[in-house]
Order: C-alpha cells, then structure tokens, then sequence
C-alpha cells in the first residue's frame, strides 16, 4: 500500500457546482485537498467557492462543457495556472429527454458526457504526469447500456433520452479501460464507477424520481480519489467502493479501439488536435 495522503493532493472535479460533484468537493476539502471546482453557471460557482473556502484552498474554472473550444480553452489555462495535478474527476453529466445539439453540431449528450471529459482528460494528461503518481475517476453508472450501435452514436437512427444516457455511460467505461491500458506504463491510474442511485437533478429530469442522498453518491468517488488501497489498481469498474463487473461488452477490446478512433476523429473534425499521450 502506498502512502498516499490527500491532504497533499490538488483535485479538479468537473460538474462540481451542485449533486454529486459538489458533494465531492464539499468530502475532499474537508480531508485538507486543494480543490479546484468546475461548472457552466457563474453564479453556482461562485456559490459554492465561498462555501468550501471555509475548508481550505479552493479555485474554480467556468467551462460549458457543450463546445470543444471552451474545453480547450480552459485546459490551457488549468496547465498554465497550476502547478500539478495530483486526481481528475470527472464528474459532470446530463441527461436530455430532447435531442439537442452541441455548438459542435454534436448530440448534446454524446458531446457532454463523453467527448468533453474524452478531449479534457487527454489535455490534462501532461500536468497529471508532471504530478504522477496521480489518478483519473470517470463517473459512469449501472445504466451503461449492454451494446452499442456505432451508426447511432448520436441517435442518427432514432433518440431516446435513456438510450443517450445510457450509451454516454458506456462510452465512459471504454474510455476508463482503454485509457488505463495506454497508461499502463505511467504512474497514472484509470478507474470508473457507479456511483448508486441518488438524489439529483439529473435523477429527477431522467427517471422522475429521488433516491439516496449526495453524501452517499459521493462515497465511491471520495474513495478512489483519496484511499492509498487503490493506487496500484487500474482499470476497474467500481461500486459501493469494490470491483465490480460492468457489462460483458467493455471487454472487447475491439470495440473500446473503435470508439476511441471515433472520438478522435469528431474531434479533429471540429479543427482540434488530439495530443499524443505516450
């Protein structure tokens, strides 16, 4: 077991103005992290920056998730500004019973639950690096779907607000996996989770309903971001703060090169370059 310390550690946390993500950020500040927080509303930001001040150091970034050049914007100022990164978080999420597009020209769900932490995480690879051993925390859920359907990445054949969700969570997870596999080598670890069926916004707008609270969403990520039990461990799929198994398709190692090489390729047809992670 390493010895591992988070009240040394800097965190970026993505969505983290409200739900889980806050909650997150509310349970490491108080374990002594820096944090930094993200979200697209100004005044939530600066809501929640005076909240947690009072735990310690706190910054904040604003970033609509929705469009690759804020995306890129902000990672070069986060590269710029701070000095390391010792976890990545990334948290934020939607869920959209509408299908609606990104300023890409992206379905917005697609864009915002996968291709924004995608093209995020692989810019921030180098401060992670600089700072390693350090960790990247996907949050999925159980809703990944089973399959996917690459001519209807973007509903292309059909939307349905659940399907959406439930293939950005998978795409979350074959991200984490393949990621961890070309990080094999580094002192980076990749690991997603479920984070159990909790109380937010995003519960309520997708399935009507209310469950645990964000003090319990929050646990597993807590978890993987400041417990010396997992820095040797890579490429998992967590719940409730164990192993668990995801569906059998994240195994195919197939499909996880397929929609990395998608990813890249939406990417770069917007004018963006993927930088080469190793």
């Amino acid at each position: 077991m390493s010895d591992w310390e988070i009240s040394e550690k800097t965190v970026l946390i993505t969505g983290s103005t409200d739900g889980i993500g806050k909650q997150t950020a509310v349970e490491l500040s108080k374990l002594g992290a820096k944090v930094i927080i993200h979200g697209k509303s100004q005044e939530k930001i600066e809501k929640t920056v005076k909240e947690l001040s009072k735990y310690g150091n706190v910054r904040a970034y604003r970033v609509d998730f929705s469009s690759l050049k804020e995306i890129k914007e902000i990672a070069v100022k986060i590269l710029e500004n701070e000095e390391k990164l010792d976890v990545l978080i990334n948290n934020a999420g939607i869920f959209s019973n509408q299908k609606i597009f990104s300023e890409d020209g992206y379905e917005l769900t697609f864009a915002v639950n996968h291709l924004a932490p995608f093209y995020l995480t692989l810019l921030l690879i180098p401060l992670l690096k600089k700072s390693a051993p350090s960790r990247i925390v996907n949050v999925s859920s159980m809703a990944h779907s089973a399959s996917i359907d690459f001519k209807n990445l973007q509903g292309e054949r059909g939307y349905n607000g659940y399907e959406a969700y439930s293939l950005s969570k998978l795409a979350n997870i074959l991200f984490t996996f393949e990621l961890a596999e070309k990080l094999k080598d580094s002192d980076i670890t990749v690991n997603c989770l479920h984070p159990g069926v909790i109380n937010t916004k995003l519960l309520r707008e997708g399935w009507g309903f209310g469950g645990a609270s964000v003090t319990e969403g929050a646990k597993t990520s807590v978890y993987l971001a400041s417990s010396p039990e997992v820095s040797e461990i890579t490429g998992k799929y967590f719940s409730n703060r164990r192993v668990s198994e995801p569906a059998r398709i994240l195994y195919d190692g197939s499909i996880r090169k397929k929609l990395w090489h998608i990813s890249e390729k939406l990417i770069k047809d917007r004018g963006f370059e993927i930088p080469k992670i190793n």
